[in-house]
Formats: C-alpha cells, structure tokens, sequence
C-alpha cells in the first residue's frame, strides 16, 4: 500500500528500504500459504513468525475469538478470573511435564521471559537467598525485546542502542555443532563441553549470585541450533547443584513445533519454568505464559505473599478463548503426530541442498530449520559483513519472496535460511520450499 511508509512503523524493518517502493501488504491467508494486495500467492514459510502453527483461515478459532468477545470482551486477572483463562491453565498444566502446574499469562514471549526471570528473583528473595539475581544464557540467543528479556539476549546488534540494560546477564557458548570451537569430532563430547560451559560461568560469577539458566530447546537466533546428546541432560544436573532454575524458553519450540508439545518432552529434561507464546493460539489472538513449577509457587501462597508482577492483557478472555479452540484443532488432526510422521521428510528433502556450493549445514528438528550458507563448504569459511549484506539484504531476502517463499534470510550470527512452515505442512510444501531455494540460492552463488 502506497501509504504505508507515511504513518506505520515497522518492527525490525530499515524503513528507509522502502523509500522508493512500496511496502509488500499481505492480506488473506489459507492453509500454509497467504496472499498479498496484488493477488500473488507465497508459501508461509515460516508460519508467520514461528507462529501460525495451525495455519491460516481457521474459521473455528475466528468464530471462537467472536464468541467470547459477545460473552465477556474483557476483564484482568488481577483478583479475579474468568472461565476461559481457567480452563486454558489446566489444560495447560496437564500438556507440562512434571509438576509445571502454575500458569501465568502474558500477552506475548519477551513479557512470559520477564516474568521468569522476575520469578526467579522474587522466589530466592523469599527463601533467604537475596543475592541470587544473575541470568546465565548463550550467545546469540533471542530471548525478547524488553530490557529484561533483552538483556537476557545474546546479540549485541540489537542491544547496544538501549545499553545499559538490566545488571546480570552472563553468556555462555552455544550448541553450534558445525562451527564447535572444542570436540567438533564429537556432539556427545561437544554438549558435555558446552553444558560445562554454563557451570564455569556459576563458579566464576559466584553461586550464590546466580538465580537461573535460560535456553531454548532448540536455538533461533543463529539458524537453528539443536542440543546435542546429553547436553540437557548436564544442564539439569549442574543447575541442581548450584541451586539454579532452569528456565525453558519455548516461545518457538513449544505447540508442536518440534514433534511435541513442548520442546523439554522432545529432548527429556524437566525445567522449572517453561515460557511460552506464539504457537499457543496459533496467532489468532496475542497470549503468552510463564508456567512453574508448583514448588516456586510456594512462597507466595502464605497469607500476605504475592508475586508483584502483572500485565493488563495477560490471559486476556479472547485470547484464551482462542487458544482452548486452537488446542482441539490440535487434538482432533494430531497436527503434534503430523510432525512427528513428517519431520524426517522435512529434513531429507532440504538436505537435498547438500548438493549446492553455498550450502555448508542443514540443521534442526520437526518443523525447524537452519539452512547455514558459506563461501567454501572445505573449510567452513563464511561471509564477512559486506559480503553478508549484499547476499542476504541485496539478493535473497527479496528474490526468495518474489519466487514465492516466505521465509528467513538471516546474519545474527553466520547467514542461514530459516524455514519454520505451519504444522500442516507437507511434501507439496517441503519439495515447493526446496524447489524454489534451489532455483534461487544458486542464483545467489552465480552472483558472488
């Protein structure tokens, strides 16, 4: 639409790149695929923003949005409750693993990352361990955009317009088992190492300093960084020693995502908070939530405790109403089982791409991928910043669009391809995705 560079702001977009063309407009969308203003299709391929789990033009979940807002359009969780914010919390907790039973809603990830890490501070305050404050994340994670949520983050790009931020976050390696800085023999050693990495960082800042470790199942930022063998399995042990939370961050890699409902079942480990969003209500409506673990609960339910936290619209009555709907979707396709049957497909129809020189990595798990680019796939030599920019701002961002995929052309860390289609997706969509990557990254080598 011609206007809109005059009055919208964009999220995360150079809005002068449009100075001189128009903004593409998306308007209508059906299956795993939507339309723009021009009546072009695309292929979703990355559900949006990671979100679209159940794809577009769900009637049912548009009629349920409808339906509540007739019945009770808002009220907050503050002293109160509503029925379908108490009917999403259980089926919630039943879906957890372990005793994750406690679930407070946000309206979206950085805010459920806040409330975490908020959490986690408040909790050892009250157990007579004030000091316990400190965040333990990795480098290149995403973890959100708000000051605690961004402090948690791992980019430095998108952080040093806001610095300083909020005191205590420590970084520590990441599971990129491609470009592993130690036992790049070896992924059993490589998550050892790695997990150590996170005990080494306690010991230096102090235990008694540190109150969590937040990680994604499966890493974003950086083209899709699976755990290697026993990795959380290390993690578990070392934050039971230090007396250290493990925050699951699911934003991403729950609601099936990666085969299960959430990533911590897929990889068998049992965090003390899970966060979450996105999938959740596949979209249709903004919701987030933290959910804990009744044991840090526990503090707070004497007769004056509160936890001092709270969001107008978390657990907002439609968006609950939104997700219970998107949840039977889930249930009555067994879109969670779809993934499951198909993931393997996913993966060797894109490793497929082996064959193209600019291709050094594909990487990921159920219906998330990273599809890492390079100069020399002999020695893993990547791009430098330049070259970067003219291969992904310059060429693939846009041709990758106009071809028809919509998808992820990204440099937060080496440049990758990432693909995240609705969970609907199947082998018309993975042989359309890599039909239409290899037609245009090997333009993209043509041009280096």
């Amino acid at each position: 639409m011609a206007n809109a560079t005059d009055h919208l702001w964009m999220h995360f977009t150079r809005m002068a790149s449009y100075s001189a063309g128009e903004v593409p407009t998306i308007v209508r969308g059906e299956g795993a695929y939507v339309w723009d203003a021009q009546g072009r299709r695309y292929l979703d391929g990355l559900a949006g923003l990671f979100v679209v789990n159940a794809g577009h033009g769900r009637a049912e979940l548009a009629e349920a949005a409808s339906k509540q807002a007739g019945e009770l359009a808002y009220f907050p969780l503050w002293s109160y409750a509503h029925p379908k914010a108490v009917e999403l919390a259980e089926k919630i907790s039943a879906l957890t693993p372990g005793d994750l039973n406690r679930v407070f809603f946000t309206t979206g990830g950085s805010e459920a990352v806040e409330a975490a890490w908020k959490l986690a501070r408040a909790y050892f305050k009250r157990t007579g361990k004030p000091n316990k404050h400190k965040v333990v994340s990795r480098y290149i994670a995403y973890h959100g955009t708000s000051m605690g949520a961004l402090s948690i983050t791992g980019l430095p790009g998108i952080k040093s317009d806001f610095e300083p931020l909020v005191p205590g976050g420590i970084k520590v390696p990441n599971t990129n088992f491609y470009r592993a800085p130690e036992h790049g023999d070896s992924p059993e050693a490589f998550g050892r190492w790695a997990a150590e990495e996170i005990g080494r960082a306690i010991e230096r800042e102090g235990p008694d300093t540190v109150a969590a470790v937040f990680l994604e199942p499966v890493q974003n930022s950086g083209g899709c960084f699976p755990p290697p063998p026993g990795y959380f399995e290390r993690v578990r042990e070392i934050c039971d020693a230090y007396d250290v939370l493990l925050v699951s961050d699911e934003v991403i890699c729950s609601w099936g995502r990666l085969g299960e409902y959430f990533g911590a079942v897929r990889y068998g480990y049992q965090p003390d908070i899970i966060t979450t969003a996105k999938g959740i209500t596949s979209g249709y409506a903004p919701l987030g939530a933290m959910i804990a673990s009744d044991r840090l609960m526990e503090p707070f339910l004497t007769e004056t405790g509160m936890f001092a936290h709270g969001v107008t619209f978390g657990g907002h009555p439609v968006s609950c109403a939104v997700a219970l709907a998107n949840l039977e979707v889930f249930a009555r396709e067994d879109l969670v089982g779809h993934v499951r049957a198909n993931e393997a497909a996913f993966r060797s129809t894109l490793e497929k791409l082996h064959d193209l020189p600019i291709v050094g990595d594909v990487r990921g798990d159920g219906y998330f991928y990273g599809i890492e680019l390079v100069k020399d796939k002999t020695t893993r030599e990547t791009f430098d910043d330049a070259e970067s920019e003219r291969l992904l701002r310059g060429f693939l961002s846009t041709a990758l669009f106009q071809a028809g995929l919509y998808c992820r052309a990204d440099d937060r860390g080496d440049p990758v391809v990432q693909l995240a289609p609705p969970l609907i997706a199947a082998q018309q969509q993975f042989d359309e995705i890599e039909q239409i990557l290899r037609a245009v990254l090997t333009e993209a080598w043509s041009r280096l």
